[in-house]
This record gives C-alpha cells, structure tokens and sequence, in this order.
C-alpha cells in the first residue's frame, strides 16, 4: 500500500511540507495550475533547490504582492492566524475561507480535506479567543500564505495517489512567537488546541524556536493514521522540504519517505495512544504494602496497575508488578516504585493503544438509574458494561442483590 511518512524530527509547517512534497516528484507547474483554481490574486510561488545544513532538498515559498496601501512583507513566514474581533478589507472569516475553496474548480476530495484542515485551524484560534470558528478573522497575508499551504498540501496528497499518512512523534521546540496580541510560548495556543483535539503526544527538544506551525500541526491531525516509529515502510522515494531559519541543534528540514507498506485492512474508527508500560519483579514485599502502593498509584493518576503471580529464582514465589502511565508521568511513576517498594530499579517500554470509542450514558430500569460505559467500533455497539459504584449505589438503595442490578442495567441496554 503506497505510504507516506513524515519524519518530523525538526517539525513541520505548510511550506515545508509542500517543499518536501515537491521533492518526492509532485511537479510545481501541475501544483500551482490547481492552485490557480482558486481564482486567487496577490502571491506568487517561488520553488528552488537549496541546501540546509548540507542536506540538499526544495525551498517553497509563497511571496505575497504589495497591496496598495498596505506595508505587507513579502516573505512567507510561519504566520498565525487571529481573531480580529471586527473584520476589515484586509481579513477573511473561515467562512469566507471555505466560500473560495467551495466556489473553485478543485476536485472534491482537495475541497472536502482543505476545508477539513482549515476547519481545525478555525476550531481550534475559536476556543483560544472565545469566538464561534464561522467568526475567526484571518489577517489578509495569514489568510493568503494558509490558504496555498493547506490547499496546496491537499492537492500535493492527490498528486502522489492519496497515499497512506504515518508520521513520527510530534516535537516541537521552546521560546516565544511574536502574535498580533503579543507574545505567546511555544508551543503555541492554537497548536496545542490542534494537536490536542486528535489526542497527539507533543514533545519537546532544546531548540529555543518554533518548529510545528499551527497549518503544519492541521495537516498532521487531518492526515496521519499514527505517530510513531517508521515501522515496515520499504522506502521508495526521499524527499526533504526545507524551513528558512537554521537551528542550533538540528536541520532546519521535513522529511518525507514516500513507499510501501502491506496492505492495510478496513480502517476502523477506534482512537489510538500511546503509554508507558513500567515493570519490577518483587519477592520480598510485604503484601499490605502492595495493595496499598495499588490504591496509591491510581489514585495518582496511573492508568492501570496489577500484579501477577511469578516464579523466581531459587524457586522463589514472587509478583510482577505492572503500572500503565501517561508517557510524560514515567518517571513519576517509577520513583514512587522505588520509593513505596522493595524494587532496586524497574523496566520501562512504550506501548501502543487501540481503544474502541467510549462513552458513558445513563440507563433506565425498573430499579433506578444505572450508568453504562459504552464502547463502540466502527458505529458499532460491541461493548456494554454497567459501572460497578453505580450498581453498587442502586443496589443498597433498592435492597436487593448487586447481581439484579447488573442484569437489569444489561436487560436496558439491549431493549
């Protein structure tokens, strides 16, 4: 199945995503001709072979046309979109955004997944500043540089085939970013808003710049299945898209892997994460002390924790002990296992997920009130369980058995 990895080492934003697309062989006239569907004034593109830190790859750039009257820049920078609160000729609305997309020549699926790109970005600046997404103001040199970065990188995906989207974990660099309301940390409001809204793990590196644009971390929720380690990609073509600024620990660069991966069976809708999974093996641990560090530890927050009988050396019984934790809370974690256990070190590994979609609803039965955790795959119900606390709470109330409660709470369900 043709793929497509990003190798987001040093980030990723519009421009050097379509830098690197143009590298794997997307032609530049073909891509400004669709973009020309548009019927889109004020900027030209400017496309070359450049090097950044000896690694030789494409420089894409969209320079915007003086508009009278205004003192624009021409270059394309890494800009952040904004809500104005009141609109001028020099802004566009998300509406006005999705208007052009909708009005042009562009096939359908480049109009479905721009307006789908640009959708996260306006979701995600709305709940920043507290306005509906129909409403978020885009200043005309944001507006025009975003709207050929997120079009141009739907209709570069459509130029390779629509490949399959994998890409490595998120990181993201430090400092601060000069907005039209001053000064903001990195990562950036809207792009944790983003990157949050797909459950994405972000991490960051020493580098004291920006790395993951707010249209770059759009693109990634929009498009990539996971985010992990290049696992069973038989690369085919490299290309690498360059960024404008040099860094101080890393090139400035995208890489893009495009290749082949065994077929992928019918995508399924259930969510996907990562953890960290922390082992010890114990014998010699008081068996009071372990349940107690069990309670501590999910009270703590820990996703699970467990223990299983083992067999040690010298014959000896002994329990494995497992915590499932956030990837950010390992350490937390395996200090208070050394600090609440009799364990002189422990073994971490990460972990990936898949988990059906879930929600919690209430249930009406002869009996009460019951509270059912739902999951479902593909729209389809194929978990239900009735919460303990709440059968348990019913079951007191009504004075009878806790089995009735659940069998009730079951008989709601499928009724």
């Amino acid at each position: 199945m043709k793929t497509l990895y990003l190798d987001i080492f040093s980030g990723i934003s519009g421009d050097m995503f379509l830098g690197a697309m143009i590298d794997l062989g997307v032609d530049a006239k073909a891509l400004e001709a669709e973009l020309a569907k548009l019927n889109l004034d004020g900027y030209q593109l400017h496309v070359g072979r450049k090097t950044k830190a000896n690694i030789e790859g494409v420089k894409f750039d969209v320079h915007l046309l003086p508009v009278e009257g205004s003192e624009h820049s021409h270059e394309h920078g890494h800009s952040h979109s904004h809500d104005a609160g009141g609109g001028s000729p020099h802004e566009r609305t998300f509406a006005d955004i999705r208007a052009i997309i909708d009005a042009s020549a562009l096939s359908d699926w480049v109009k479905e997944k721009s307006i789908a790109v640009f959708c996260r970005v306006a979701v995600a600046e709305g709940k920043v500043h507290g306005r509906p997404p129909e409403e978020v103001h885009f200043h005309e040199v944001g507006a025009v540089d975003s709207i050929v970065d997120i079009v141009g990188g739907c209709i570069a995906l459509e130029l390779l085939g629509k490949p399959r989207v994998l890409a490595a974990p998120v990181t993201e660099g430090t400092g601060w970013v000069e907005c039209a309301h001053g000064r903001f940390p990195v990562p950036t409001a809207a792009t944790l808003e983003i990157l949050g809204a797909r459950s994405v793990a972000v991490n960051q590196c020493d580098e004291p710049h920006e790395l993951v644009t707010p249209t770059g971390a759009a693109l990634l929720a929009e498009f990539a299945e996971s985010f992990g380690l290049m696992r069973g990609v038989t690369p085919e073509r490299i290309g690498y898209g360059l960024g404008t600024r040099d860094m101080l620990t890393r090139p400035n660069v995208l890489r893009a892997v495009l290749g082949q991966t065994e077929a992928a069976t019918e995508p399924l809708d259930w969510e996907r994460d990562s953890v960290t999974v922390i082992k010890t093996n114990l014998d010699d641990i008081n068996a009071e002390h372990l349940g107690h560090f069990v309670e501590t530890a999910l009270e703590a927050g820990a996703l699970d924790v467990f223990h299983t009988p083992i067999q040690m050396k010298k014959n000896r019984p002994g329990v494995l002990l497992t915590v499932l934790c956030a990837d950010a809370d390992a350490d937390r974690f395996s200090e208070m296992i050394l600090r609440e256990t009799t364990a002189l070190g422990v073994r971490c590994h990460a972990a990936d997920r898949r988990k059906l979609r879930r929600e919690v609803v209430t249930v009406e039965t002869p009996l009460g009130q019951v509270r059912v955790k739902l999951g479902r795959l593909n729209g389809e119900l194929v978990q239900a369980a009735p919460e303990y606390e709440s059968c348990r709470e019913a079951a007191a109330k009504a004075g009878v058995p806790l089995k009735t409660i659940y069998a009730a709470a079951q008989k709601a369900i499928e009724s």
